[in-house]
């Protein structure tokens, strides 16, 4: 069995490092997350950390091996599924008494679960034997939760050997990491985000644990986290063409999320759930027919019932109300809260400073920012220590960061081997260009801002539990600057968290909201792609090509038809009370005068 279906909630993927261990920390109370497999630094030196802490013998994957990366993945991999089956067979055996591990792993439990209620009984149970006896049937039911891993599709520089020379392609950042999971003994998913890369879909076929044996089970699954129903058919196809079955469709919020925001064509998320709900069964049918058909030409057992395919959705997800519309309305499977956790050290690792930081943010500390090396808006938090030294750096001349892990290279506009826009090397180059320019003031401050916004992810992303745990960094360029990356819904939440505090959250048994004024999380959505539009508007009007025009009619369009749709849905938020749902029609009305005003506005320049 691959993770745990006893919780309706996970915890998504978080930066480079704050979910890294997240399973070593949740996996034995039944609950799914995902760690990011792309920066193999700190893999290698969380598997020595994590080695010593289980008296386990540790040599260190060094550089200079063949094929590092893709072993020291493996390597860390086995070493979580090795500690969570140690951490389960220890949970299981431990008596039922106050505080015990096997006590919270039931407490944890949503109410309307089966074995939350068998669990419940025995409690009300009086009789030892009879007792004993459902003790018993409890511990058989222990499964523990996923651990995912992530890998950003388009995150794939290509790497060179010692004499400068290509590698062939399977050494690419993201071929390693997939080998690299692939070649682990965790049977667990791995998620593809941030778009399509051929050669690393390809690449997934080479590894028979992606198929099914005689009896259709699968080893290792593949999971897409995707913005829209089109993408999902789009690249289902392309996999089960290859035989491999996408076993879970994860829809995520383009705005209202943490880290990078793709931003949809002003498609908002309940129209997409919606598609899915609506297409789910013809969806799963074409893609288990193709899949099947592949599988027959390759030779392979085909899958004789259609396999479960899972529909799940994360980003902004604030109240146990919204987490249920969510699963009941919509029939997705689960619902993933990510940046709430960053505020519950027993889930996440999040160093001291920074978690007190977020513990006592204002919502306007939380922003949109253009500070990504890959030139997508970037959701981070603007009292992070990375941005007080990327400040620092501009004042002493000294602009950009020293790039040593290279992962978001993609620039070749100074060199034939392409360099990252956060460098430091790549800064002072783009600089000097433009003071050589003799651009008018306005321009080139303008022009100056834009190249030093972008900050070093590689390092800032993946520092902060080497931080929390004392552990001195060794593959980097020196800095200990965190960059974080929240989504704007954390605004909401003030506050360091235990883990039974976050869940009892989740599952509406407490609340722990703070008071800031919060609307449903499809308005604060629907707000945010609003003011997507009106800067897209003021960046363009005095350069309004045709195309650009016709973007913004269909992006408008996309957003009156998501207000309409909300405007029906509000007649199913039954689990509301009237006052909330008044305002949130209110609240529709507004947004959908401004954006008729704003196209209106388009349509007298152009």
């Amino acid at each position: 069995m691959i993770g745990s279906s006893l919780h309706s909630f996970h915890i998504p993927v978080m930066g480079l490092g704050f979910t890294i261990d997240t399973p070593l920390k949740v996996a034995r109370f039944g609950i799914s997350s995902v760690m990011s497999i792309v920066e193999d630094g700190i893999i290698e030196q969380m598997r020595a950390f994590y080695s010593l802490e289980a008296n386990l013998p540790y040599e260190e994957i060094s550089l200079t091996e063949p094929d590092y990366r893709a072993k020291r993945i493996t390597a860390y991999l086995d070493l979580v599924d090795l500690l969570i089956k140690r951490q389960i067979d220890t949970l299981s055996k431990e008596s039922f008494e106050q505080d015990s591990a096997i006590v919270t792993y039931f407490e944890l439990l949503p109410d309307n679960s089966e074995v939350k209620s068998m669990y419940l009984t025995m409690l009300e149970t009086e009789d030892s034997t009879a007792k004993k006896a459902f003790q018993d049937f409890l511990r058989t039911k222990i499964v523990a939760g996923a651990a995912d891993v992530n890998i950003m599709s388009k995150v794939d520089k290509n790497n060179y050997d010692k004499q400068g020379n290509l590698l062939p392609a399977e050494f690419s950042d993201a071929l390693a990491a997939l080998r690299g999971f692939a070649n682990s003994t965790l049977n667990s998913s791995v998620v593809f985000s941030a778009g399509y890369n051929p050669r690393l879909y390809q690449y997934v076929e080479q590894f028979p644990a992606f198929f099914p044996d005689e009896k259709g089970h699968l080893a290792k699954t593949v999971i897409l986290k995707v913005s829209d129903y089109r993408s999902a058919l789009t690249q289902g196809k392309i996999f089960a063409k290859r035989g491999i079955w996408v076993s879970e469709f994860r829809i995520e919020s383009g705005l209202n999320c943490g880290g990078h925001a793709f931003a949809t064509d002003g498609l908002l998320l309940g129209p997409i759930l919606e598609e899915f709900k609506q297409n789910r069964d013809s969806l799963s049918t074409e893609l288990w027919q193709l899949c099947n058909q592949a599988l027959a030409a390759k030779d392979l057992p085909t899958f004789k019932q259609k396999p479960l395919l899972r529909i799940t959705v994360q980003g902004g997800i604030g109240t146990a109300k919204e987490h249920n519309f969510l699963l009941e309305y919509y029939q997705t499977q689960s619902a993933g809260w990510g940046s709430p956790f960053l505020l519950v050290p027993e889930a996440t690792s999040v160093d001291d400073e920074t978690l007190e930081g977020l513990a006592n943010a204002k919502p306007e500390d939380y922003y949109l920012s253009n500070i990504s090396p890959l030139g997508v808006p970037f959701n981070t938090f603007r009292n992070a220590s990375s941005e007080l030294q990327r400040q620092h750096r501009i004042q002493h001349g000294r602009p950009g960061s020293p790039c040593t892990k290279k992962f978001l290279v993609s620039n070749t506009e100074f060199s034939e081997v392409p360099i990252c826009t956060a460098s430091r090397k790549y800064q002072h180059l783009k600089l000097k260009q433009l003071q050589e320019a003799g651009l008018p003031t306005d321009i080139m401050e303008a022009s100056l801002n834009s190249i030093t916004d972008k900050d070093c992810l590689c390092e800032g992303l993946s520092i902060s539990p080497l931080l929390k745990n004392n552990i001195t960094p060794k593959y980097s360029n020196g800095s200990s600057a965190v960059l974080v990356c929240p989504g704007p819904n954390l605004a909401y939440f003030s506050g360091i968290f235990s883990l039974q505090q976050m869940v009892n959250h989740i599952y509406g048994r407490t609340n722990i909201l703070n008071t800031v004024k919060r609307s449903h999380m499809f308005i604060n959505e629907l707000g945010m792609y609003v003011t997507y539009l009106k800067n897209e508007i003021e960046k363009n009007l005095n350069n309004l090509t045709t195309a650009k025009q016709r973007q913004l009619k269909t992006f408008q369009q996309n957003l009156l038809k998501g207000i309409a749709y909300y405007h029906s849905l509000s007649d199913h938020l039954t689990n509301e009370t009237s006052a909330f749902v008044a305002e949130l029609k209110l609240e529709l009305d507004e947004f959908q005068n401004t954006v008729t005003n704003l196209i209106a506005e388009v349509k007298t320049v152009a």
